[in-house]
């Protein structure tokens, strides 16, 4: 590679700490790894991790079984930066092509892994505050520590990711502004706002903004006809024309949260949604039904959640072929591979590094959303 100091081992080895340096989400998330190659689209099944009830002791014991339940996830994510690399870079020391070169390239992957990441609050239910309205006060972080108490979520483990309006307002409060910051030398401690309610909370600037269907701002929505526990789907009338609702868009009906889990368009203002979770009671039809997003048109979706609500999937790309320098390294749960080469095409000679990996809900229940 011309530097024989910049060899694509080499590179690697620099390169993935950067990027774990640089992530917020993964760490937070349930993490299922493997050097096992794959490639765009493949399917991996992950188990679930079990969750048992301690049962109490009278003359016998209760067997509980071992449900370890698959989740597909998709590896549909792939994260690449690749420039041109001129005589001019071979010649930077390592200090100068870390500092120029790489550090930027693994901020721009990691951003991309944070945004995606964060974007796992489509699958959550249950809400807290009002769309629109930044969160601003300790009793938010004291609200959403009592959200994952009530849905029996583990002790520890507690996450808040929070953007950075709120974050702006957190930072006024003496409770916070004096908390205790880790003092560990892990990842994702840049934005660590600290340890406050029983939850370690971070600042992103990747902290998804959810924009609304057109169906949630009908004047009178009301069940179209009556839902059956179990079912996925809820029907839903009122709308003039072709409304729709996305991915995300949350509503409830007589006090219970759904969340749409698929975009879906109305047929003469009629439409029908997919749903998370399936209904739990009974509704009739002709029930009034209301959207979180009715007025404010959508919400930032600041996330509290237990590291058991999502998993992150990685797992390794395959090597070229066709002999170019290349090398695949892994670290702390990621993989990384690093090629260089000349290429053809364009005549040039190119780094590339990319990354694959996948986000599935586990348990959504262990999560909220903390509308801003």
């Amino acid at each position: 590679m011309g530097n024989k100091l910049l060899t694509c081992q080499r590179i690697a080895r620099e390169a993935l700490p950067m990027l774990v340096n640089n992530l917020v989400v993964p760490e937070l998330f349930h993490t299922d790894y493997s050097k096992d190659f794959v490639k765009e689209g493949d399917t991996i099944q992950v188990e679930k991790p079990c969750q048992f009830e301690a049962k109490d002791f009278k003359d016998k014991v209760t067997i509980q079984e071992i449900n370890q339940k698959s989740v597909p996830v998709v590896m549909d994510h792939i994260a690449d930066v690749s420039v041109e690399i001129t005589s001019k870079e071979l010649t930077l020391d390592r200090v100068d092509f870390n500092e120029k070169i790489l550090t930027p390239m693994m901020e721009a992957i990691a951003e991309k892994i944070n945004k995606e990441g964060l974007e796992m609050y489509k699958n959550v239910y249950k809400t807290l505050g009002t769309s629109g309205t930044t969160p601003s006060t300790i009793e938010v972080m004291a609200n959403a520590r009592g959200i994952l108490n009530k849905a029996k979520a583990p002790m520890g483990n507690r996450y808040a990711v929070w953007d950075p309006d709120a974050d702006v307002k957190f930072s006024t409060i003496d409770a916070i502004l004096h908390a205790e910051k880790s003092g560990s030398t892990q990842a994702l401690r840049e934005g660590s706002i600290g340890r406050i309610q029983g939850l370690e909370n971070f600042m992103s600037q990747q902290v998804a903004v959810h924009e609304a269907g057109t169906f949630t701002k009908v004047a009178t929505p009301k069940t179209n006809v009556k839902a059956e526990v179990g079912s996925e789907t809820i029907s839903i009338k009122g709308g003039t024309a072709s409304e729709t609702l996305v991915k995300g868009d949350i509503f409830a009906i007589k006090g219970q949260q759904y969340v749409v889990t698929e975009d879906v368009t109305a047929n003469t203002g009629v439409i029908t949604a997919k749903v998370y979770p399936a209904v739990i009671e009974e509704i009739e039809g002709d029930v009034e039904v209301t959207f979180i997003d009715k007025t404010a048109g959508g919400h930032v979706a600041n996330m509290v959640f237990n590291k058991l609500a999502f998993a992150f999937v990685s797992r390794a790309l395959a090597l070229p072929v066709d002999g170019r320098d290349s090398y695949v390294i892994s670290y702390k749960g990621l993989n990384l591979r690093v090629v260089y080469g000349y290429d053809m095409q364009t005549k040039k000679n190119m780094l590339s590094i990319d990354t694959i990996y996948g986000f599935a809900p586990l348990y959504p229940s262990l999560a909220a959303v903390v509308l801003g």
